[in-house]
Parts: C-alpha cells; sequence; structure tokens
C-alpha cells in the first residue's frame, strides 16, 4: 500500500497526539505540510517534521499531493474548513466537537458527500481499553435491563488555560464545559447506551471569565427508559479529579473512574465472562485526559482510505454527539425540556 499523504491544520497541544499518532504509523502515513497561523512555531515544526509549511489553508489546499487533511482547530472553524477541503477533494479528520453549530455539522456532512470524500470525527476515548471492555459487556447484554447511568467530569481549567487565546471560552469557537472539554464524555451516552429520548440540563459560569460555562448538569431519558445524569465542572480544586461512568443494570454494577477513564473501579456481574480477568490489565495509568486511542483511531482511518474497513467514526456519526450537545445547550437556554431528534 502507498503512504497516505495527510497535512495537520492547527498546531496546538491537541496536534502533539495527531503527531505521536503519523509517527507511529509512518508506514502508512506521510506528513507532507503543517498549518497555523504562527509563522514562527509552523516554521519550527516543519523544520523538527522535515515538511513544509504553511500560514494559508487555501494556498496549503493546492497541494494535489495531499489527500487527508487533519483539522486540529478551534472547533467553530472546524465547518468552514472542512467545506473548503472537501471542495478541493481532500479527505477530512477533524477533532472534537466536529462543529459548535448544529447547522455547520450538517454542512460539513454535506460537503463530504458532495465531493465524494471521507470525513472522520476523531472520537479516540472509544478506543482505550477499559471503555472497550464495557462496550462488549453491553453488547453481550449482561446488563440485563440498564436503570440508571451517572457521568462525572470533575476536571480544572484555570482562567490562565482560556486567556492563552482569544478563541478560548467563546460560543463562536470554543463552547463551555459540556461542549469542549466534555465532548467525549457526552458521546458515551449515545455510543454506549442507545437512543436518547430527552434531555434536560443547566449552566452555569460559576468562576472563569468566558462566555460560556465553566459548570453544567445534564438529566438524561433515552428510549428504552433508562434515566442517567451528566455532571460537568472545570472548577475542581485543585487539580483534575475524576472522568467517569458509572451504569447500574438489572444484573451487573459497573464504574469506570480515574483521571479520564482509565480505571476500572467495579466490576460486578451475575454471571461469570472470559472478559472478567481482563479488567486489571485493560486499567492504565495516565497524567493525560486524551488518552491513548489516537493511534488507534488513526489505524481505523488509514483501513478505511484504502478499502479495508469502514469509517467507525464519520461525519453521521459525529452529529450524534454534536446533537445531544446542541440539545443540551437549548435545554440550559430555555429551561425546559428537548426532546430528540432535532429537527433536520
Amino acid at each position: 500500500m502507498k503512504k497516505i499523504k495527510c497535512a495537520i491544520i492547527g498546531c496546538g497541544r491537541i496536534s502533539l497526539k495527531h503527531f505521536e499518532a503519523i509517527d507511529e504509523h509512518h508506514q502508512s502515513l506521510e506528513l507532507i505540510a503543517v498549518c497555523d497561523t504562527d509563522l514562527l512555531l509552523v516554521e519550527k515544526i516543519s523544520v523538527e517534521k522535515k515538511c513544509k509549511a504553511y500560514t494559508s489553508l487555501p494556498i496549503l489546499l493546492s497541494d494535489n499531493s495531499i489527500e487527508l487533511i487533519i483539522l486540529c482547530t478551534p472547533s467553530g472553524l472546524h465547518a468552514c474548513q472542512t467545506v473548503l477541503c472537501a471542495q478541493a477533494g481532500k479527505h477530512v479528520m477533524t477533532e472534537k466537537p466536529m462543529a459548535t453549530r448544529w447547522q455547520d455539522g450538517l454542512t460539513m456532512v454535506k460537503a463530504c458527500d458532495d465531493a465524494n470524500v471521507q470525513l472522520f470525527v476523531v472520537k479516540q476515548n472509544r478506543r482505550n481499553t477499559t471503555l472497550q471492555l464495557l462496550k462488549h459487556a453491553i453488547e453481550q447484554k449482561r446488563f440485563g435491563k440498564i436503570y440508571m447511568v451517572q457521568i462525572n467530569v470533575f476536571w480544572t481549567r484555570p482562567q490562565a488555560y482560556y486567556d492563552q487565546a482569544k478563541w478560548r471560552g467563546t460560543w463562536e469557537f470554543d463552547g463551555g464545559a459540556l461542549m469542549n472539554q466534555a465532548s467525549h464524555y457526552i458521546d458515551l451516552l449515545d455510543w454506549l447506551i442507545g437512543p436518547i429520548k430527552d434531555i434536560q440540563a443547566m449552566t452555569g459560569t460559576l468562576a472563569r471569565d468566558i462566555e460560556v460555562e465553566d459548570t453544567g448538569v445534564m438529566n438524561v431519558r433515552w428510549r428504552s427508559g433508562t434515566l442517567g445524569s451528566v455532571s460537568v465542572t472545570m472548577l475542581t480544586y485543585p487539580k483534575n479529579l475524576e472522568g467517569s461512568i458509572t451504569i447500574l443494570g438489572e444484573k451487573g454494577t459497573v464504574k469506570v473512574g480515574g483521571v479520564a477513564v482509565n480505571q476500572i473501579e467495579h466490576w460486578e456481574f451475575e454471571d461469570s465472562n472470559p472478559d472478567d480477568k481482563k479488567i486489571k490489565e485493560a486499567s492504565y495509568k495516565t497524567t493525560s485526559v486524551y488518552g491513548f486511542g489516537h493511534p488507534l483511531y488513526y489505524k481505523n482511518v488509514i483501513e478505511t482510505l484504502n478499502g479495508q474497513a469502514v469509517a467507525e467514526t464519520d461525519g453521521r456519526e459525529g452529529l450524534r454527539s454534536l446533537e445531544l450537545l446542541i440539545a443540551s445547550y437549548l435545554s440550559a437556554r430555555d429551561g425546559k425540556k428537548v426532546s430528540l431528534p432535532l429537527e433536520y
């Protein structure tokens, strides 16, 4: 197989995970270019990675050798950049969330459909070993009927974090604690448990000087009747404390916790299963909330572009969690329950 030629747009901190994944898949991927508005930064990285440097996306897109564009830019830019990339005939991989507005997400999917290119939305937490075991248990129906689900994201983001760039903490480009920091956890609601019927949410900006929320809560009812809630804050003292999901079912109880769903803290089922012996080795230590799923995510992208697999999280899959996020903001804004699906 020939190497897939790719370019990274946006060289902020999340881009480091993508550089690592590309290095790990160096036999299948070739980094052709990087692009950022910070000229000194992009030139430095281009020397380190031995690739071209750009400060303009339209100019980069004129390079016909590039096949895959990886968007690590502020979330509010993803839609317009995806449209440009699709019109240039490039496949697109975008970091979470895929967009900050519902219509923007729909526009991204349509643009890629019309151009006959792939749209991938990064959901690397799905590849974590702890969540893979949990997903398997649900698919095997080991819980029986699931009664309740609780997700906690108790992290901290000081004011200095938001002050790093003008786009941070804005509605247009970033989104708040639910949309940005807890995005991968909101994704678990649908991916693990199933379609959601109703959402009620409240949000607050309790301590940070930002446009968006630093704290939020959601009540959730699934179509199956399962009830649940999500509690998110970026105000935990003095450091990140917990990123967890707890599932209470008819025949099983599980909590996957740690700082970023990296530790299986409780695993108990009525029946026994070979997976039960894997829970200790599935847990892992991490100092990063990003986990180690990016290389595994890239593996599926590579296989998809080479015709060996189908995309596990394409644009339409990305819309599923974006829909939940938009519904939660509508609920918090209007003070009422929002039922799904949203109007398409």
